[in-house]
């Protein structure tokens, strides 16, 4: 019923009302796991995908007619100003889309109070940060005793570690969405849902910091996003292009040539996003 009250043609003009659709369908999904599956014994040490499945399930008729009503665009453009043109407002959408989710997961998820609602995102955070101490970092970090970890490696490593991890979020993005072309929107709930629990943690679980705790992870957070989504459309304009067109028809291979200027330009855009992160985060937020 949902999908039929907020039609995906109303946003079509307007990229920014994205917002509020992510803020919506991200605070629905982690009220309704909250209510309904937090006295569930078994369900409720799942409560962090459950909240990233339902906010996949939200998205997907959002996520669809955007790749769907892109890759029509994609067979009468060609060069990169073109693509970037006719493509642009899709990633804007997709970025609001993107804010939304982050919005409602850190505010919600620290007003509710519910550790287990980002039980599995809390874990992931551990695992990049604290990689030999996965236990101590969860149980030091959950609405409680925060302790930021910090990292002994050089920038030149960290920034090759960021990279290779980026690279391949970037791959699963891209096979995601050949597969089943709005599928990618569950790798981008997740990012979202991975970065709202780095917030809560760098904000120490206080509402009025999460403002800050959102600009220190967007300042390269979005770029990195913007590549995410970039691949996702690349990828399902790819997998509609086949079905529309087949192989060997004149119209698939101009899709195909505008989908490697977007994955090219999905891995300059990460390239930036991994400097930023080693290089510039860190002077502003210490």
């Amino acid at each position: 019923m949902l999908e039929s009250l907020i039609n995906p043609k109303r946003v079509e003009k307007g990229p920014w009302k994205m917002f509020f659709i992510g803020l919506l369908y991200a605070s629905l999904s982690l009220l309704l796991v909250h209510w309904f599956f937090s006295g569930d014994v078994v369900l409720s040490k799942f409560s962090g995908m459950l909240v990233v499945t339902f906010c996949v399930m939200f998205s997907l008729p959002f996520m669809y007619f955007i790749i769907k009503t892109e890759e029509k665009q994609d067979e009468e453009v060609e060069g990169f100003r073109d693509v970037w043109r006719v493509h642009k407002d899709a990633i804007y959408a997709f970025m609001w889309l993107f804010l939304g989710f982050i919005v409602a997961f850190s505010v919600l998820g620290i007003v509710l109070q519910n550790p287990d609602l980002s039980n599995a995102q809390l874990q992931t955070y551990c695992s990049i940060n604290s990689p030999g101490n996965i236990e101590d970092c969860v149980s030091q970090n959950i609405f409680g005793n925060t302790i930021l970890p910090t990292g002994a490696a050089t920038k030149g490593l960290r920034l090759l570690s960021i990279l290779e991890n980026n690279i391949y979020v970037m791959i699963f993005t891209l096979i995601f969405s050949l597969i089943f072309g709005a599928g990618a929107i569950f790798i981008l709930a997740w990012n979202a849902s991975v970065i709202s629990a780095a917030v809560g943690i760098f904000t120490r679980y206080k509402v009025t910091e999460i403002p800050l705790g959102i600009a220190r992870y967007m300042i390269h957070g979005f770029p990195e996003i913007a590549a995410y989504f970039i691949t996702a459309l690349a990828g399902g304009m790819f997998g509609i292009g086949v079905i529309r067109h087949g192989f060997k028809d004149k119209k698939f291979f101009r899709v195909l040539e505008n989908v490697i200027l977007l994955l090219f330009a999905a891995i300059v855009v990460l390239i930036i996003a991994a400097v930023i992160e080693v290089y510039l985060t860190p002077l502003l937020f210490r």
